[in-house]
């Protein structure tokens, strides 16, 4: 009873963090990119102390209000389309058989995540302006655009190893006192 108290209440808090920082998107607006990269790396402390089961509920309801109440829709998409879930999905893809496909994998997911995200918003919300901003770059902007995409990931997925193996190895015990 006392562990499930405990997951709840901390399932509770990291869920108000993610849902605050998603909230400064609309206090800094070039953060739109980085502060949900932020939120979805609170959840790296959740996956580690509680599972991924606990990190998939923390994530959903920080998405779904994120949704809903945050002012910058596409930091709040990007959130729930990619930045709230990899860092949960990220130890199931390093434990494929071999680093190739797990590459794939990766690059596989954020592509898919960051296209449907776009779609989403241009198709579905009426954002046209963002295809817009494409048209100075001519007809290869979203793909020009989409490349760096994938550079930035890579080293965000770099970053975020990193970011775990810390937690892991040095804030965790600070942290926690163990």
């Amino acid at each position: 009873m006392r562990k499930k108290s405990a997951q709840i209440a901390l399932g509770g808090l990291f869920s108000a963090l993610c849902v605050v920082l998603m909230f400064m998107t609309g206090l800094f607006p070039f953060a739109t990119y980085a502060l949900p990269a932020l939120a979805g790396g609170m959840l790296v402390a959740v996956v580690v102390e509680m599972g991924a089961k606990t990190a998939l509920t923390v994530y959903a309801s920080a998405a779904l209000l994120s949704l809903f109440i945050v002012a910058d829709k596409e930091a709040a998409l990007m959130f729930a389309f990619f930045f709230g879930y990899y860092p949960i999905l990220k130890e199931k893809l390093e434990k494929l058989p071999s680093r190739l496909i797990e590459y794939i994998s990766k690059f596989g997911v954020f592509n898919a995540a960051v296209i449907s995200a776009f779609l989403l918003m241009v198709k579905i919300f009426g954002f046209s302006e963002i295809a817009q901003e494409f048209g100075e770059l001519g007809k290869y902007g979203i793909w020009i655009m989409l490349g760096l995409g994938n550079i930035t990931f890579l080293l965000y997925d770099i970053a975020l190893t990193r970011y775990i193996s810390l937690y892991v190895h040095v804030l965790r015990k600070k942290i926690l006192r163990r």
